[in-house]
């Protein structure tokens, strides 16, 4: 689905947010005029005149000082909060039918005085570039997001090969692949928003399904809204049989991310019909089309994990309760087994759907930078979250609370804190769980996990590690050495434990990051339809390698310098098959003439013989394999 233009009168973007500003600070000034004395006006004072004389123009006693007129001045706030509105519906910024003045929008606990946004890297400009290898001035604009184009550095040129400056920029430091309305963080305050609403507040107030819709649609749904959004995604919860199958056909020892990532790509193969590949690149516009799959996606990942959570346990999930909520329904196919009538605790149900929201989304991290660069293939919807969850399967990334909770149990008790700690500065640990790629701050999601942990504590009985954890917590947070360097904790420290505490294993709680992050995935590929700089993702590289070479005679040609294949070890399997012979019309006859059993020849083409690891590579055997190679080794010999 693709929006229509409509042609209407516009202010210019950056002149009407300047007019914001302006008419905001009007409406702050008649606010405070409220709850102070009303100062005089600014006019020069009149001298005061004899009894009964009188002056040009002057009244014969003094004039009383005008005073501020409040009334007035609320008429003029009034219109200005009715032009806010105007502007603001005009540029996008607020819903028509919302009377609130933007102004009052959306305070967050982490800095509720700046309510109105201030200009993104000081605003709009030029940056003038001065190229001391020419002497060249370049003025490079810079847009009223606080950006400039990297590719008007291609003009920035200096003789050589012709080519202009490259932005190198390894693990995208600085760099920002693409414009979004879904998130926002400002690590240095510790802010996170999903579409403007603080994420404290949708923590408190509101469940991960109604905050999906927002992030995919773009504002909190009303009541039919949500009713209709939470019973289409329960709807969708199922997974087709052969699915099923293919997830059952792995091994019972899988890690539950591959089991994931196998019944992604599964569910792909089963819905031609949004394909591009088979329907055209323009399938996605059918907001219809958009809707299915994103119900689909967010509907059956639960079910996906519980299947994967069992797979490892033999037993088979229930199936998906849809008069539930959504993570009470993931409690229950995996708890109730034959028990139609089993209810989760409906405590824990809200814990889980806690951490479920605070993981739904977190602007462009690798996963997700992940997703919106598969889609700008065209490739269908379900690879592009199949790779994202495979980015997520990264221990750097999706397994950093597993890293935590296996540090907690190496220290072990509290009195291990200090020399811990010791052995960290002394650089001969890691301390995982604090500091982040983005916040140089307290991350907002950790506060709230760590109330979430204390819930599900009182439930379900304390885990010793969370006293670690928080005296570990306590004692970094008053050393001088993580304050100077910003290391706080994270949204994993706390969440190792409270995923431990419901009983998870530690290799299953990527699949409970996997799970809710389908949100934001889902969001970021919608918003990467309509993007109208949106391009096939092709990032440059600096070459650095060999310039150019001739190609020798294999002969003549000497053994490779710079690399080369190691030995790769070959499987006992292998070399007992490798210890075999190959049936042939040839007969061999071993030592003694006949083979034992009714006094039939044994008919090889070759004999057994002992084979060493350079000869099974040399044929192509590789390990596991059960045929490659062996008639071409037996031959060759």
């Amino acid at each position: 689905w693709v929006p229509q233009r409509r042609v209407t009168s516009r202010p210019r973007v950056g002149t009407g947010i300047l007019r914001i500003r302006a008419l905001a600070h009007l409406i702050a000034a008649v606010d405070r005029s409220k709850a102070e004395p009303d100062p005089p006006l600014d006019r020069p004072s009149v001298p005061d005149a004899p009894a009964g004389s009188t002056q040009k123009g002057v009244a014969s006693e003094t004039p009383e000082k005008p005073r501020f007129d409040i009334a007035h001045a609320m008429a003029n706030r009034e219109r200005a909060c009715e032009r806010v509105r105007h502007l603001t519906r005009h540029l996008g910024a607020t819903d028509p039918s919302d009377e609130r003045d933007v102004v009052e929008r959306n305070p967050t606990a982490a800095g509720a005085d700046q309510k109105i946004r201030l200009a993104p890297g000081g605003g709009a400009g030029t940056l003038t570039v001065t190229d001391n290898r020419t002497g060249e001035r370049y003025d490079v604009p810079v847009t009223e997001d606080g950006f400039v184009s990297a590719t008007a550095f291609k003009a920035i040129k200096a003789g050589g090969d012709g080519n202009g400056l490259k932005l190198y920029d390894p693990g995208y430091m600085n760099t920002a692949p693409c414009k979004s309305k879904i998130s926002y963080i400002d690590g240095d305050k510790g802010i996170l928003r999903y579409r403007g609403y603080p994420i404290e507040e949708l923590a408190e107030r509101s469940t991960y399904l109604e905050s999906a819709f927002a992030l995919v649609y773009g504002d909190l749904p009303d009541a039919r809204q949500l009713r209709e959004w939470e019973e289409t995604v329960m709807r969708h919860s199922a997974l087709p049989v052969p699915v099923i199958a293919a997830i059952e056909a792995l091994p019972h020892d899988a890690h539950p991310m591959g089991v994931i990532l196998a019944g992604l790509n599964a569910l792909s193969t089963f819905h031609p019909e949004q394909n591009p590949a088979l329907q055209g690149g323009g399938i996605y516009r059918s907001h219809d089309v958009q809707d299915k799959q994103i119900v689909r996606i967010i509907g059956k990942m639960t079910t996906l994990a519980a299947h994967a959570y069992h797979r490892n346990t033999g037993r088979t999930p229930a199936h998906p309760n849809q008069t539930m909520g959504y993570a009470e329904n993931f409690l229950y196919m995996l708890d109730a087994g034959l028990d139609p009538n089993h209810r989760p605790n409906p405590r824990l149900a809200k814990a889980l759907d806690v951490m479920f929201l605070l993981h739904a989304e977190h602007e462009m991290n690798c996963s997700t930078a992940a997703a919106r660069h598969l889609a700008s293939s065209g490739v269908d919807v379900y690879s592009a979250v199949a790779g994202a969850v495979g980015a997520l399967y990264g221990p750097l990334h999706g397994g950093a609370n597993e890293a935590v909770l296996k540090m907690l149990a190496r220290i072990g008790n509290k009195e291990a804190i200090p020399a811990f700690l010791k052995r960290v500065k002394d650089k001969k640990e890691k301390m995982f769980g604090f500091g982040h790629r983005v916040y140089k701050n307290f991350d907002p999601r950790a506060n709230v996990i760590r109330e979430v942990a204390e819930e599900v504590f009182r439930l379900v009985g304390r885990d010793p590690l969370i006293d670690v954890a928080v005296e570990l917590e306590k004692a970094a947070r008053q050393d001088e050495y993580f304050v100077q360097r910003k290391l706080y904790p994270n949204v994993d420290f706390y969440s190792g434990l409270v995923y431990r505490a419901l009983g998870f294993p530690p290799e299953f709680f990527t699949v409970l990051f996997a799970v809710p992050r389908a949100a934001g995935y889902l969001a970021h590929w919608r918003e990467s339809l309509t993007d109208p700089d949106a391009k096939i993702a092709r990032p440059q590289q600096v070459y650095q390698g060999e310039w150019l070479r001739s190609y020798p005679a294999l002969a003549a040609r000497p053994p490779a310098s710079s690399d080369s294949m190691w030995h790769v070890q070959v499987s006992n399997a292998s070399r007992r098959r490798l210890a075999g012979g190959s049936s042939s019309g040839k007969e061999f006859r071993p030592s003694g003439g006949t083979a034992s059993g009714g006094g039939r020849t044994s008919s090889f083409a070759h004999p057994p013989r002992d084979v060493g690891l350079g000869p099974a590579f040399s044929s192509g055997v590789v390990p596991g394999d059960a045929t490659g190679g062996v008639d071409k080794l037996f031959h060759a010999r």
